[in-house]
């Protein structure tokens, strides 16, 4: 079948569904070209809990998923691609994280939405990468536990020196292949480019980054910059809305290992076939939906610096 034959079903059986068709921003061109709502993983939940939609129907991974059947318990929850994982969520578990509250008493963990429900309902407080440094500073605990990921984790305690944190050694293995020597290669073949990184990016990348920031982020940092060229480290995804909102810019992905095979898994066939079948439905039990979600309001409350 063809690609706009596809789209025309989609959008029809959303219609019919009452659907709302989110993508985040490193899914394929396509899916987010198609989609009702795109943007960070928690920014989409948020989003599509404002609607009146009684279906959601998320293209990105299990976590972000399960963090829209956390805010939106009365809406079915779809994953067209139910094996999409997070490598990073999937390096922190319950156990784990309870062996490591048990060896710091009463120091609070701060747990970054790329994570289980569960993770997130034995947290105090949930973070994004575009409000962790907030979050952090919001506390007056001056040790914190902070997990999965160790280098947004080190990232926020270069902005927060007056914290002592104990890290999660767990990462994303996107943005870990990411390496100094490719970026330095990338800033040699264009030293009129700015470098800009996520801070899941290993910190000697990160050190080297005009601004660092979430995908968010850097969609408001590119709109607002004179200059015209971008050098870009993060998920390939993120270069289709890039490019779309600023035609007269380029964009340079700052080493082709940046591509994610879980955002890459979910296709136009797949997100026809969940909205044929009403499935994969994704669903978060009620007790560890109201722990998590009290992480992730607790996180809402905090201002942004």
């Amino acid at each position: 079948m063809a690609a706009d034959d596809i789209k025309q079903q989609i959008r029809q059986l959303l219609v019919e569904r009452n659907a709302v068709l989110l993508a985040h921003n490193y899914m394929r061109d396509e899916v987010q070209e198609i989609a009702d709502i795109t943007g960070d993983s928690l920014a989409l939940s948020m989003e599509a809990a404002k609607t009146d939609a009684d279906v959601i129907v998320f293209c990105g991974v299990h976590f972000m998923a399960e963090s829209a059947a956390i805010l939106s318990p009365d809406k079915q929850v779809l994953l067209p691609r139910p094996d999409a994982g997070c490598p990073m969520a999937d390096m922190v578990t319950v156990e784990g994280l309870e062996a490591l509250k048990r060896e710091h008493p009463g120091v609070p963990v701060v747990t970054y939405v790329n994570s289980s429900a569960e993770v997130k309902a034995h947290s105090d407080i949930c973070c994004t990468s575009a409000n962790a440094t907030s979050v952090v500073r919001s506390l007056t605990d001056s040790t914190l536990i902070f997990v999965p990921d160790r280098n947004l984790g080190r990232y926020v305690a270069g902005q927060v020196p007056d914290k002592k944190f104990i890290f999660w050694e767990g990462y994303c293995p996107t943005h870990e292949r990411m390496t100094v020597e490719a970026v330095l290669q990338k800033k040699a073949a264009h030293p009129d480019a700015l470098f800009i990184c996520h801070p899941e990016s290993a910190p000697a990348v990160t050190a080297l980054a005009d601004h660092a920031c979430s995908t968010s982020g850097m969609y408001d940092y590119c709109r607002k910059s004179s200059a015209k060229k971008f050098i870009v480290g993060t998920e390939a995804g993120i270069l289709y809305k890039l490019r779309q909102e600023n035609p007269d810019k380029e964009f340079i992905l700052a080493s082709p290992a940046l591509i994610c095979p879980n955002m890459k898994l979910t296709s136009l066939e797949d997100v026809l076939h969940s909205l044929q079948t009403m499935t994969p439905v994704v669903r978060v039990p009620e007790d560890v939906r109201v722990k998590a979600k009290a992480a992730l309001d607790r996180m809402l409350a905090v201002p942004r610096d």
